[in-house]
């Protein structure tokens, strides 16, 4: 998901007395703080999980825009923040590609102090680090996400853009985050993996971009999938969620497990269905 309003610690969110309905399963109308509780308890097919879980979170249009005029925080409200936020509390790593990192303002500490205490109280470290695939090492070693990290980041780059990146800027940015290659000519999904779990990094959450989400679906690696589906008819050349390299399989079958509805807007969770 990008998002032109990333939740901050100051971002406005809804009231815990606010009331969200959850559609399926179990019809009820949950508070704030019922949805927070549900929303931060490990899911049973993530627990169970013996690898690491992937899971990815977008907005969509009801017509099928990832963007309005170009950002996808315009398609937001309230309650997408509350979410997108809760998604990303939990979190081990948190994975987003370059471009939503120069399009969308990362920088400086992503959860708020209360989502810090949490993850304090549950043998969590405070601050999730981000991972930041990086195909071509066009990233400024000045932007916040670097310089006002709390905690050291990742770039997940590619053999051959270390090849020919200018040596000054590799190490520049050598300096600010730590790069770890993950393919050769093209981003192997299952090395990135296999890099961030070595790391302890077991729950990667992804919030973007399309290719991101794209290559990784066609690589058969997304376990899960957070979409929040906007009623907006936004029209235009707005992209989907996800492009980039055709499946090598398949498509994969993905389970819905959870519908909540806040006015008009849902948020829909889905799982990968094993074959």
């Amino acid at each position: 998901m990008t998002s032109t309003s990333l939740p901050t610690p100051n971002a406005a969110t809804v009231e815990d007395t606010a009331m969200i309905e959850r559609i399926f399963p179990h019809a009820t109308l949950l508070s704030g703080a019922e949805l927070d509780q549900e929303l931060l308890a490990a899911p049973p097919e993530n627990g169970a999980a013996v690898r690491p879980w992937v899971s990815f979170n977008f907005i969509s249009s009801i017509d099928g825009a990832a963007t309005m005029d170009g950002l996808s925080g315009k398609l937001g409200n309230p309650w997408d923040l509350r979410v997108f936020s809760l998604l990303r509390q939990t979190a081990d790593v948190i994975l987003v590609g370059a471009a939503t990192i120069r399009a969308e303002g990362y920088g400086g500490e992503l959860l708020s102090a209360p989502a810090q205490r949490w993850r304090h109280d549950h043998w969590l470290p405070e601050h999730p680090p981000l991972a930041i695939v990086s195909g071509s090492l066009n990233l400024d070693p000045d932007l916040e996400v670097f310089t006002q990290a709390p905690v050291r980041p990742l770039i997940l780059t590619l053999e051959s853009a270390l090849d020919v990146a200018p040596r000054d800027r590799v190490a520049t940015l050598a300096e600010v985050a730590e790069l770890v290659t993950v393919g050769k000519d093209a981003l192997d999904p299952a090395l990135v993996i296999s890099e961030l779990a070595a790391r302890n990094y077991k729950r990667i959450h992804s919030e973007g971009g399309p290719t991101l989400l794209g290559t990784f679906a066609a690589a058969g690696k997304v376990d899960e999938l957070n979409l929040t589906v906007s009623p907006l008819l936004v029209g235009g050349p707005a992209g989907r969620i996800a492009h980039g390299p055709q499946a090598s399989a398949a498509a994969s079958a993905m389970s819905l497990t959870r519908i909540l509805k806040a006015d008009s807007m849902l948020f829909l969770r889905y799982v990968h269905q094993p074959n």
